[in-house]
């Protein structure tokens, strides 16, 4: 239950909409749930506006669908992120439901498409076309949070003309989200053109100097633009989360 979901069960207790007694039982479950191997956070949406994130990686399929089990009782959405194809397979042979994003590899159960609470539009731009499965965690965890998002794919520094010509669409989102490798100089370019807050997020993909990533990701924290956060080396799903907290600050009336 979220926060916003909480207000509304209250209202319709003031309202006469449901008893005390419906909205008490609808309230009361444990903070955490031990099942041995997980203690799940029940609580998370609460606290945060969001349930807890399953890692998917160095789990097992029996480990993940424990879990699932437990939360999806509770949960309208439920992300599962760097899981791989075998196991996606396995998940879904239990929860028919859920979608799979190979190329993402983050799996989601929802039980209702997620409500837009977000302010304004999260833009997410890849530099190159082999940096698109990080740009996809960043977009899919962003849309799971209720944001309007927007994607821009392969408009890297080796070309800069196709970036401007989408300037006005860079222009007015209001949190962007820019995945490269490589060097990773593209958040620079993008920090100069807007006011917006920009989150940099280092790929690993490269040659060998990259370094797995390490280049791109000095190369953006050494960024001359003032308006640049960064986020670990291919955390797609760090950025996506990050920026939609940003997207639902409320802003000040001017």
């Amino acid at each position: 239950m979220t926060p916003r979901e909480m207000t509304r069960l209250l209202a319709r207790v003031a309202d006469g909409g449901i008893s005390v007694a419906e909205a008490q039982e609808k309230l009361l479950c444990p903070a955490f749930e031990s099942i041995g191997f997980a203690r799940i956070d029940h609580h998370r949406s609460l606290r945060k506006g969001f349930p807890e994130v399953i890692f998917g990686l160095g789990k097992t399929s029996e480990q993940i669908i424990g879990i699932l089990e437990k939360m999806v009782l509770r949960e309208n959405i439920i992300l599962v992120t760097r899981i791989e194809p075998a196991m996606a397979k396995t998940v879904m042979e239990r929860f028919t439901s859920a979608q799979y994003h190979p190329e993402a590899r983050l799996l989601c159960i929802r039980k209702k498409a997620p409500e837009i609470t977000g302010i304004g539009t999260v833009l997410i731009i890849s530099a190159g076309t082999s940096d698109i499965p990080v740009a996809q965690e960043a977009a899919l965890t962003a849309r799971a949070m209720g944001n309007r998002v927007e994607t821009l794919f392969d408009v890297g520094v080796a070309g800069i003309h196709r970036l401007f010509a989408y300037q006005q669409m860079i222009l007015d989102a209001s949190v962007i989200i820019v995945v490269a490798g490589m060097e990773g100089a593209l958040p620079s370019v993008v920090g100069g053109m807007v006011g917006s807050p920009v989150i940099a997020v280092p790929t690993s993909i490269g040659y060998g100097t990259s370094f797995g990533g390490m280049t791109a990701l000095l190369g953006m924290l050494n960024s001359c633009a003032s308006n640049i956060a960064v986020v670990n080396i291919d955390n797609g799903f760090g950025a996506g989360y990050m920026a939609s907290a940003i997207n639902h600050v409320a802003r000040p009336k001017t």
